[in-house]
């Protein structure tokens, strides 16, 4: 606890709370500042308006029946309980004492006019008065206690405090908690990175089912981490299936040498060995060729190639390519469908594609059987699909056979390095197209299909993989 409270602290997340709270309590402070002067002098001004109302009535007095009305109408005033809280004073030219309820004129009003702030006597209020000399020579002064807007100031006063404090401990709390939220949130995924690195990718930073950001980051971080483990299973199988592949071939190159240097020279049997090795090699280098062509394909080095092609042309052409093939084995390769089916891709990478295509439906279907090739554009997508009369593919192994190195033959006895269908794949997520596969019974179809905006427009669209309905 001790430590998360620590980290909490140290957190720029807390740093940053701690500037918002200063410049939010600094506005907050200042707006309160405004509405304490702001009603403090409201206030001082409607006491100062109502004392020189005051003095106005008790000057029209004097100004209509005199000195003596004016007393008259002072000592009325006084008697009145509504004005418990004014205070009047009238005395002649030597400040003798005539009217009113002072005792004498305070030593604080010596001038001829003007407002004063005085204490009658010790322990009474404050009083805010205005005074003026008369034209015989009276003084005149009124005022009003203020008590009461001392103690509202007080209030007040006291009031604004409290709610500074409460705004900056809230404030203060707030960011400790959400601050510690946060380093509580992001200390989960470091320890959960901690073990991953310690004991593997098992495993996976926990929820806490709010369904807010954090959660939606844990979700992307368990997908990813979901998808690294994925990858490295699958890196496992290729170097598995890498090693198993080039483990034969190089075997009996270094047989083929060794038998080589014990043996009498013969030229014949010398260049058929030779041979031989050249062959094996290369078929080492053609599986290294095929990753890396592979390789540039998904990272889309080639995607600046694409152009208008058509998909009719090239299925053709590769269609004669391996006439002699499928005549060597007893089958028969058609070609049909519309004859101007246009995409926009990569004219090369389109024929090696639909080579590897029909590659597999000539050595995996019967021999004296029919491999077909069909062009052909519907509701605006276009679509070439390879089908022959083979065995087939299981369906579970649908999604399995565009791995690299994958194959469904387990002891790997016949042919090939399993990289055709991945260079399929490759070549399909570069042009946007989708892989559709569909079993024939007997037999499997396997197609491209390039939807309309691939077609209309340059781009790359990735789509899922799906069996043909």
């Amino acid at each position: 606890m001790s430590v998360l409270l620590a980290k909490t602290l140290r957190s720029r997340t807390f740093m940053l709370a701690l500037i918002c709270i200063l410049i939010f309590g600094s506005l907050v402070i200042a707006l309160l500042f405004y509405i304490y002067w702001s009603t403090t002098s409201f206030l001082r001004y409607r006491t100062d308006h109502a004392i020189a109302a005051e003095l106005a009535i008790l000057h029209n007095a004097y100004a209509s029946t005199g000195r003596s009305g004016l007393i008259t109408v002072i000592a009325r005033r006084v008697a009145d309980q509504h004005l418990d809280d004014r205070l009047y004073l009238l005395t002649d030219p030597s400040f003798a004492p005539l009217a009113g309820n002072l005792a004498t004129w305070p030593l604080a009003m010596q001038e001829s006019s003007g407002w004063a702030n005085f204490s009658p006597r010790e322990g009474r209020p404050l009083v805010r008065a205005i005074f003026e000399t008369l034209s015989d020579g009276s003084h005149l002064l009124t005022g009003k206690e203020t008590d009461d807007l001392k103690e509202f100031t007080q209030k007040l006063t006291i009031a604004l405090g409290l709610c500074i404090l409460l705004i900056f401990a809230l404030a203060g709390l707030a960011s400790v908690l959400v601050t510690r939220r946060t380093v509580g949130r992001i200390e989960a995924i470091n320890m959960t990175s901690r073990t991953i690195m310690q004991s593997g990718l098992g495993q996976r930073i926990p929820l806490h089912g709010s369904r807010d950001e954090w959660d939606e980051l844990t979700l992307n971080l368990n997908s990813m981490l979901d998808r690294i483990e994925t990858l490295m299973k699958e890196v496992k199988e290729v170097t598995d299936n890498v090693a198993h592949d080039l483990r034969t071939p190089l075997a009996r190159i270094r047989g083929r040498l060794e038998k080589a240097s014990h043996m009498q020279r013969n030229d014949d049997h010398e260049q058929l060995l030779i041979s031989d090795t050249i062959a094996e090699l290369d078929d080492v280098l053609r599986m290294f060729s095929s990753l890396t062509r592979i390789s540039q394909i998904e990272a889309s080095e080639r995607a600046v190639a694409l152009r208008p092609v058509n998909l009719f042309e090239i299925a053709s052409e590769v269609a004669e390519l391996f006439d002699a093939a499928a005549e060597e084995k007893g089958s028969h390769l058609k070609v049909g469908g519309d004859r101007e089916v246009v995409v926009r891709g990569d004219r090369d990478l389109l024929f090696d594609a639909i080579a590897n295509l029909i590659d597999n439906a000539i050595k995996y279907g019967h021999k004296g059987g029919q491999v077909t090739v069909e062009v052909k554009q519907t509701e605006g997508n276009a679509m070439i699909s390879v089908v022959d009369d083979g065995p087939g593919i299981p369906v579970a192994e649908y999604e399995h056979v565009f791995k690299r190195f994958y194959r469904l033959e387990r002891s790997r006895a016949s042919p090939g390095n399993g990289l055709g269908l991945s260079l399929v794949a490759a070549v399909a997520h570069l042009h946007g197209a989708q892989i559709e596969m569909a079993d024939k019974a007997p037999g499997l179809e396997v197609g491209l299909r390039f939807r309309a905006e691939t077609r209309l427009a340059p781009g790359i669209w990735s789509l899922p993989m799906q069996p043909l309905s």
